[in-house]
């Protein structure tokens, strides 16, 4: 079972929340402010919020399910699996249901309806830009327990496995999963460390992914990886680091998968990361 989900929000954590928030700001065209500890970041179609704590650890991230039917099978799906308590994310709507990964990343899901009644960020005022539209898409992680957390997310959640990346001995090093009909939701990394990797933002085509490179040109944020295209996903893409080091990428063109879709099989090596060159490999 699909859960038919999309990205809504990314709750990240730093030692230095303020400067990534003026990050974000800057770079992705955000308005930001602060409230209780924590700067929320907003622009139509993609929300960041920014807490002190941990550099590369994610807070949680925030699924919305706009369907009633969707929303009632994904409740039966996980009726099983211990629930989060909600306290701890005042911002959510008592109604969200909170699961732990086998690496303890929060991954927290929403009806839509109630999010919109409890208050998304969207009241709060949009700042003037001429950029094109860039939505929260995607985001992954790395893992030292790669196998675990396909499981967790296939299985135990729901998400369709689109690609498996595998070294010559079969041994699994990454994987792609979706909650919509976008190639992948979640990218998981086999890496030494486990943590946060990357956030993606699409934006419609080719035209529009070069007007935000020259956006950050103009600002001198360094573009660290492309512009290239990934083997699985097909995305062409480029991506930037900010102040924690965190990759934050510009994606386009994405893969639209039907149902029929069989899982994509990869080998592990740069080619498959960038068809058109270098690659930033995690293991």
């Amino acid at each position: 079972m699909n859960p038919k989900c999309h990205l809504k929000r990314l709750h990240i954590q730093s030692p230095q929340a303020s400067a990534l928030a003026n990050f974000y700001a800057q770079a992705f065209a955000m308005t930001c402010h602060e409230a209780k500890g924590t700067w929320f970041c907003q622009q139509e179609g993609r929300e960041i919020l920014i807490s002190e704590g941990q550099a590369g650890k994610l807070h949680y991230a925030l699924f919305e399910i706009q369907n009633s039917d969707d929303w009632a099978d994904f409740v039966a799906q996980t009726s099983t699996l211990p629930k989060l308590s909600m306290k701890a994310y005042p911002e959510l709507p008592n109604s969200a249901l909170g699961f732990m990964d086998p690496d303890q990343n929060c991954m927290v899901f929403v009806f839509g309806s109630e999010l919109g009644a409890h208050g998304s960020l969207a009241h709060f005022e949009i700042k003037s830009e001429l950029l094109p539209s860039a939505e929260s898409q995607h985001f992954a992680l790395r893992t030292q327990q790669v196998e675990n957390m396909k499981r967790f997310y296939t299985e135990d959640l729901g998400f369709t496995l689109s690609d498996v990346v595998q070294d010559e001995t079969g041994q699994l090093k990454a994987c792609f999963v979706r909650g919509n009909e976008m190639h992948h939701t979640l990218a998981l990394f086999g890496a030494p460390v486990s943590c946060f990797d990357h956030q993606s933002f699409e934006t419609p085509s080719w035209d529009e992914l070069k007007d935000w490179a020259d956006h950050m040109g103009k600002l001198r944020v360094e573009i660290v990886w492309g512009v290239g295209r990934h083997g699985p996903g097909n995305d062409v893409f480029f991506m930037v680091r900010d102040p924690d080091g965190n990759l934050a990428e510009i994606s386009s063109e994405i893969e639209i998968c039907p149902d029929s879709r069989p899982v994509g099989q990869w080998k592990h090596e740069e080619r498959t990361l960038n068809l058109w060159g270098k690659a930033i490999m995690r293991s």
